[in-house]
């Protein structure tokens, strides 16, 4: 036991020996000093570019450029027509000459509009007029149609009711419209017919 204690202590002295014997045998001397490269530098200081701030330079005008606007057009023409003239001549009561107008915008020039009836009712005076499309293949295009009287009668309130579907348009709101005639048969029964369209004078 004493001799294997023994011989490993003397291997590890020999390992020992043998490994730090490169060390000695290697010797380093520093011959220079060791000095920094001499490297010249000349460079102008940098800057950022310039810009002048102090607010755009806006300039507002006007170009032409054709393009596509939807227009809703209305031509108006001055001509002569026969139009139905109403003499109400009422005893003690002034009259007053004013023409009566009924006018719908409609969606094409297919339509067409006629004043039929006009109705004393309750003292006003009920204008029936009656909006039909006639022709459908008509192209579309936003027109007025329109149809007219002459009253001579007292100044009496004028209440309009056309029979007909109708049309979208804020200008239609003006108008009362009716499906059917037969919705104020009865108003127009408990009044007076004043005029209808083709009855012989």
């Amino acid at each position: 036991m004493k001799s294997t204690f023994f011989n490993s202590k003397k291997f590890l002295s020999v390992a020992l020996i043998v490994s730090l014997l490169p060390l000695a045998a290697c010797r380093v001397e520093q011959e220079r000093a060791a000095e920094l490269p001499d490297v010249d530098v000349s460079v102008e200081p940098g800057q950022f570019p310039e810009y002048d701030i102090q607010g755009p330079d806006v300039n507002v005008g006007v170009a032409e450029r054709t393009v596509t606007v939807p227009r809703v057009v209305v031509v108006e023409e001055e001509e002569t027509v026969e139009v139905p003239y109403i003499d109400i001549d009422v005893p003690g009561a002034e009259r007053e000459e004013r023409t009566i107008t009924a006018e719908v915008e409609v969606p094409s020039a297919g339509y067409n509009l006629e004043i039929q009836d006009v109705y004393a009712v309750n003292n006003e005076l009920w204008i029936i007029s009656r909006l039909e499309e006639v022709e459908a293949n008509v192209p579309q295009a936003i027109t007025r149609v329109s149809d007219r009287i002459v009253l001579n009668a007292p100044a009496l309130p004028v209440r309009h009711y056309i029979v007909g579907d109708r049309p979208s348009g804020v200008f239609n709101e003006q108008y009362e419209f009716v499906g059917d005639r037969q919705q104020i048969l009865p108003q127009l029964e408990a009044g007076r017919q004043l005029y209808e369209r083709g009855a012989a004078s």
